[in-house]
């Protein structure tokens, strides 16, 4: 989705954009015009680029009983972007720069995320789960000023979107927007369930079931650690 806004004329301000926006358990996404908040004090507002589809979405989509079944809302949380604007006491990132927004945050500060353990982050445990995480409220309202909630603190399926510091991820500029999305979720967690949890070593026997992105991420790291050739790990993706 493409937007003629430009930094000067929006930073501090609304932006009317489009969004992609489900309002009921399983029912069609909309392409609507919808008002995106600026960024409170540890935010970032990030245009979109580039987005891609984690069966996860598909599988919250449909929910339609707990916490997490807040409707309407926009879907969508593996992207990357761009820096629209930042929030106060927002250091990591400046206007301008490239982004991958990530549904699990790392506040750098907790003692789990210091250790490592980031999926766990104490300073902002999961409350809010539509909403911002530091203070309960969404950035979003369609036309008639109702609000619209977040998804996994990311609702990339939208022209813009609001996401904490704490989830936000700058890359280089260099790198594809098409390729970098898949780094906001399927590429590491393939690739950390090999590394960080099974702990794939050469000599390892290793089986892998289901062939999506997580999969082969998982595939491609296996076969690299287990001692094979580059060009075998690359043959993984032809094979499958």
């Amino acid at each position: 989705m493409e937007s003629n806004n430009t930094a000067s004329e929006t930073i501090g301000k609304p932006i009317k954009c489009k969004g992609a926006v489900c309002r009921g358990p399983g029912e069609a996404l909309v392409i609507e015009e919808i008002e995106v908040d600026p960024p409170k004090a540890g935010e970032v507002r990030v245009k979109i680029l580039c987005t891609s589809l984690c069966h996860t979405d598909c599988t919250l989509w449909k929910l339609d009983l707990g916490p997490a079944s807040l409707f309407p809302r926009i879907l969508g949380h593996e992207a990357a972007g761009v820096v629209e604007s930042v929030g106060e006491n927002v250091d990591e990132v400046k206007v301008g720069d490239m982004v991958i927004p990530v549904c699990r945050r790392n506040c750098g500060e907790c003692r789990d995320c210091k250790l490592g353990r980031n999926s766990v982050c104490t300073k902002f445990p999961v409350e809010h789960y539509g909403e911002m995480p530091r203070d309960g409220t969404s950035r979003f309202r369609d036309k008639d000023g109702k609000i619209i909630y977040h998804h996994l603190w990311v609702s990339s399926f939208a022209e813009y979107t609001v996401v904490d510091i704490t989830h936000i991820v700058k890359i280089t500029p260099d790198l594809p927007v098409d390729k970098a999305c898949l780094l906001s979720c399927c590429i590491p967690t393939g690739v950390g369930a090999a590394w960080k949890t099974a702990k794939i070593e050469k000599g390892s026997t290793v089986a892998i079931f289901g062939l999506g992105a997580v999969g082969l991420a998982q595939r491609r790291h296996s076969r690299i650690a287990v001692g094979q050739e580059e060009n075998e790990a690359n043959s993984a993706y032809m094979d499958a």
